[in-house]
């Protein structure tokens, strides 16, 4: 009796050492909690104010005074590209939850109840991902107007589609489990079902395909800087940085590599800890 309960928790624990030797693992870890702390405290790292004009420092190259060099107003390169971590990630999380709640909640109920719910669910994906995801997120945006609050509108709009289609495969996977079977004969409520039992054995791949989503926030959040519908100027954004320094890349490369670098890396963190909870979380047999 002891051995067996026991079994579970070391297993577990057994799993999460692994996880935690794997190089990948630890690089993502470390790579999104440093840009979670930029982005709490962007002004305890930034050597300047991001928005501080100086017409005497326009454009200047690296160097010891600007690492990241300035921009075409004198503002100082590395202090608006950290500043810009507040914005880029807070695009990680709220483009994203409020999508990912939704299709969990949806595609649960959907894959639990299936008949002319999953029929009508079955008609608006395949209606929804016709289209390309960017295109319609920028459809939304254009009927909406620019800005950060319409674009996590837009995301979320369209995205929780997604996770739905996923949420609802793997709780139609669980109900072929004896456990689901054993709550309906025991008569247990469809809540208690849906939520107490079903919704935690089917949540992993949600929350792997979660941090993948996070990074592709990033981008997404950032193409919308540079076309003109998200994060809008004077505000540091990436995508922001990148379109101001568009039009200098031959005189001024700095300007668009810099947040270009940003971006890399911080979708790398969130894939990097993707991979590393797929393997953590994937069940043994």
């Amino acid at each position: 009796m002891t051995d067996t309960a026991v079994s579970a928790p070391e297993g577990r624990e057994t799993r999460l050492r692994i996880a935690l030797r794997k190089p990948g693992f630890l690089l993502g870890i470390a790579i999104i909690g440093f840009s979670t702390i930029l982005a709490v405290f962007p002004e305890a790292f930034a050597p300047y104010d991001p928005n501080f004009i100086d017409y005497n420092a326009v454009k200047q190259p690296p160097s010891s005074a600007h690492p990241f060099g300035t921009d075409m107003l004198g503002r100082d390169s590395l202090s608006r590209v950290i500043s810009a971590y507040t914005v880029n990630m807070q695009m990680a999380f709220l483009a994203t939850v409020f999508a990912m709640l939704i299709g969990v909640v949806v595609g649960a109920l959907v894959g639990y109840y299936r008949g002319i719910a999953d029929m009508i669910f079955g008609r608006l994906v395949d209606a929804i991902i016709t289209f390309p995801f960017l295109v319609l997120v920028i459809a939304v945006v254009a009927v909406l107007g620019p800005g950060l609050t319409n674009m996590y509108i837009a995301i979320t709009l369209v995205g929780w589609v997604y996770y739905a289609r996923l949420m609802r495969a793997e709780v139609i996977a669980q109900m072929g489990n004896d456990y689901a079977a054993a709550g309906i004969v025991m008569g247990y409520s469809d809540r208690r079902i849906i939520f107490r039992h079903l919704l935690p054995n089917a949540i992993t791949p949600v929350v792997v395909y979660w941090m993948t989503d996070m990074a592709l926030a990033i981008l997404l959040g950032s193409s919308l800087g540079y076309l003109g519908l998200g994060a809008q100027p004077p505000q540091a954004e990436w995508g922001v940085l990148i379109a101001e320094g568009r039009n200098f890349i031959t005189t001024a490369w700095w300007l668009s590599l810099m947040p270009g670098i940003a971006i890399v890396l911080t979708g790398l963190g969130f894939s990097l800890i993707g991979d590393g909870l797929a393997d953590l979380l994937r069940p043994r047999g």
